[in-house]
């Protein structure tokens, strides 16, 4: 089957390798540009981009598949079906209509749960412990097609979303082709969703990462695993010292941390107010202690690794040890 593809990394990368390694020919890849990156702002190809020139697949870089340039090439490598991952751009009906299956989009999450363009992290979020795959006939509704395949697997303790978007993706890579065989004999069965039990995924701001510890530690966890890569859960360390006890907390100085592991503790009673740091690492305890203890709304959150503005990831004995935190200090907003 000539297969046309769309999409983007990293969920469309482990895809694109097992499209080439069957017996598909994918007949070209539809991309965004390549954006700048890093502090430097330097344009650096995509890793989908630099697979396709590797293997000399026609590469077409857009910010819009719907022209009539874009159009006219995609009906030029004449595909049976577009296949499509992580793209990002709404698709109009020619372009759904372009090839003589039409389009299928994978997606990552048990549709209908999880509708939209960032269903890994609002699973995790949640407390899913349950996730997937599922591939489905795009239609001008948001993920709202048919369903023809679907694969479930558990989250992981822990996992984060970076964590389970990767695994996600390799799991799609793995069962695609065979999708793609039922489809070209005939077998596929397509399985209308039921709109009811749809949930939607709107797309991250960094606002979301903002991290409030008069919610409770459990969902805290949570959304620090949610949140990681992008946009990160992030908040500031209020430094008590520093300042005459005249000032207010308000002109406390503070640095920006982004927090990236971390546990929650049984919700028993704290009284402290949340963000107060109740225990700094310290190895000479028994049992040694391992983690900034942080009072919440509900329980204790153990920061086991975080990463000041303008430094590098590091553990929490790191971050202390470089760092005096004299009583009082605290963790805001």
């Amino acid at each position: 089957m000539r297969v046309a593809f769309a999409g983007s990394p990293p969920f469309a990368t482990p895809i694109v390798e097992n499209l080439l390694a069957s017996r598909h020919a994918l007949v070209g890849i539809v991309t965004p540009p390549d954006r700048p990156k890093g502090r430097g702002q330097r344009v650096e190809i995509s890793p989908l981009a630099a697979l396709a020139e590797s293997r000399g697949v026609p590469l077409l870089r857009t910010e819009d598949a719907n022209t009539e340039a874009a159009l006219e090439m995609l009906r030029g490598w004449r595909p049976d079906v577009l296949l499509v991952a992580s793209f990002g751009q709404l698709l109009k009906q020619p372009l759904l209509d372009l090839a003589p299956h039409g389009a299928l989009n994978v997606h990552a999450s048990l549709l209908p749960r999880w509708r939209g363009a960032s269903p890994v992290a609002r699973a995790i979020a949640a407390g899913d412990v349950l996730t997937g795959v599922a591939i489905q006939r795009m239609v001008r509704k948001l993920d709202a097609g048919p369903v023809c395949f679907s694969v479930t697997t558990p989250i992981a303790e822990g996992e984060t979303a970076g964590e389970l978007l990767e695994r996600l993706a390799r799991l799609a890579g793995e069962h695609v082709p065979s999708v793609l065989d039922r489809l070209e004999r005939g077998e596929a069965q397509f399985v209308p969703q039921n709109d009811a039990e749809a949930t939607l995924a709107p797309k991250l701001r960094k606002e979301d990462g903002v991290v409030d510890f008069r919610r409770p530690a459990v969902e805290l966890e949570r959304q620090v695993r949610a949140m990681t890569p992008w946009p990160g859960a992030t908040c500031r360390l209020r430094l008590a010292a520093a300042v005459p006890a005249t000032n207010t907390q308000s002109d406390l100085p503070s640095l920006g941390v982004k927090l990236y592991r971390v546990e929650a503790k049984e919700a028993e009673p704290v009284a402290a107010p949340p963000g107060s740091i109740l225990a700094l690492p310290n190895r000479r305890a028994v049992p040694p202690v391992d983690a900034i203890l942080v009072a919440t709304g509900g329980g204790v959150l153990r920061i086991l690794q975080l990463q000041p503005e303008g430094g590098r990831v590091m553990t929490a004995d790191e971050f202390t040890r470089g760092r005096p935190l004299p009583p009082g200090s605290c963790l805001i907003s």
